[in-house]
């Protein structure tokens, strides 16, 4: 009998412990803006709208809209502005304007919700105003086309990251998705960290090989982030970040804004993955294409493999692991939030849009995160790292802009 009390004491006090919880998030929430470091809704808007301010006030099919980050607690945005790898030089640089103009008649269109954040001050200023702050975030070394004047031109127009590379290894960073040419950064790559550094840029390496996120360890003079990555020692990707970098980031004070990228925090949905891209490439090759159509035994004997091999599904609890690996190796003063959200094809169970984020933060306010730690991986951190680079800036404010050299391929 006294068992069967307890159990009851303890399911009856349940639904009170997870108010307690939920009201502690609140609280951390509304004090500390929760900065997420990568969101495709404006790339999504691109394709979807060609390139219109579509209404993106509640209902829309995205994973993002202003009533679900009001409701997710999103106090800064860091939007992408993404183009594809293969878009390269001059018009790299053009389509790259290009975004962030959306990002720019976005906010114009919001005025209420959306407020432009160049550097920290204008961050607070806006999310003490009671708005979302925005900015823009590079995701691939390619979209300066080789040219440091596009690189300072684009901070001007709110650029507060830049990712070295995307899914493509460039003239001067090596991609993790592609073949290696630099040994990590060539010498025109540490120039561009330099230049970062002078314009108060935040150099970004996600999508970059480990060499490369050493090379930029070795000479940054500024915190690091990663705008969107998770942990290696966790899940063992190319695009996650290794242990024995996340061991430095102390003495950088970087951060790492572990991400919802499904076959990033769970192996089973990446081995799943890649059984599918073989078993696609086994059927292409076995049942050709016919006059550009697909053969139709070939995608009978698709449908059947996949019914066969149903899709594992990533987990709320993954993200929180990688969460907490990052904390556990680098400290509690190196990891955010990074979403990725409208920006993958799929998503993790219990984060599958903007407004699924105090839930994350709930998670580990049940694994015994203090109230201080989860402000710090809200925002808490990134703001420190931005103020850092301010001030690296600030004391490289005498320095030469870089000359730029003859174009560098992309």
């Amino acid at each position: 009998m006294t068992s069967i009390l307890a159990i009851a004491a303890l399911l009856a006090a349940q639904p009170a412990d997870d108010a307690a919880i939920d009201a502690r998030v609140a609280d951390v929430l509304s004090k500390t803006p929760l900065i997420d470091g990568h969101n495709d809704l404006p790339y999504a808007l691109h394709h979807a709208a060609e390139g219109s301010v579509a209404d993106i006030a509640a209902d829309t099919p995205y994973m993002t809209d202003l009533a679900r980050m009001r409701e997710g607690r999103v106090g800064a945005q860091m939007w992408s502005v993404y183009i594809p790898a293969g878009t390269t030089g001059d018009e790299a640089v053009r389509t790259t304007i290009e975004q962030i103009d959306l990002v720019d008649r976005m906010v114009a269109a919001y005025p209420a919700e959306l407020g432009w954040a160049h550097d920290t001050s204008e961050l607070l200023h806006v999310f003490a105003s009671g708005r979302i702050a925005s900015m823009a975030g590079i995701e691939g070394g390619h979209q300066i086309g080789g040219n440091l004047a596009a690189l300072r031109q684009f901070k001007r127009l709110g650029a507060i990251y830049m990712t070295l590379t995307h899914s493509k290894t460039t003239g001067w960073a090596d991609s993790a998705t592609d073949e290696a040419r630099h040994g990590g950064l060539s010498d025109f790559g540490r120039t561009v960290i330099a230049e970062m550094n002078r314009v108060g840029m935040l150099v970004d390496l996600s999508h970059v090989t480990a060499e490369a996120m050493h090379d930029a360890l070795d000479v940054t003079a500024a915190p690091v982030i990663f705008s969107h990555s998770s942990a290696r020692g966790v899940t063992d990707h190319v695009r996650n970040v290794p242990d024995d970098v996340l061991t430095r980031l102390p003495a950088n004070g970087g951060v790492v804004m572990v991400t919802f990228v499904p076959q990033f925090v769970n192996a089973e949905v990446g081995a799943w993955g890649e059984a599918r891209e073989a078993e696609m490439e086994r059927l292409e090759a076995l049942y050709p294409q016919i006059d550009g159509e697909p053969n139709e035994e070939g995608r009978a004997a698709y449908m059947a493999w996949m019914e066969a091999n149903p899709a594992p599904k990533a987990q709320l609890t993954d993200v929180a692991d990688h969460i907490d690996h990052v904390a556990r190796v680098a400290g509690h003063d190196h990891v955010g939030i990074g979403g990725d959200l409208d920006g993958i094809s799929s998503t993790v169970e219990g984060l599958d849009s903007v407004d699924d984020y105090p839930a994350l933060f709930a998670e580990l306010a049940r694994r015994g995160w203090s109230d201080e730690n989860l402000a710090k991986l809200a925002g808490g951190n990134l703001l420190r790292v931005m103020i850092e680079a301010e001030a690296a800036a600030a004391a490289m404010a005498a320095t030469p802009a870089a000359l730029d050299k003859p174009p560098i391929a992309d």
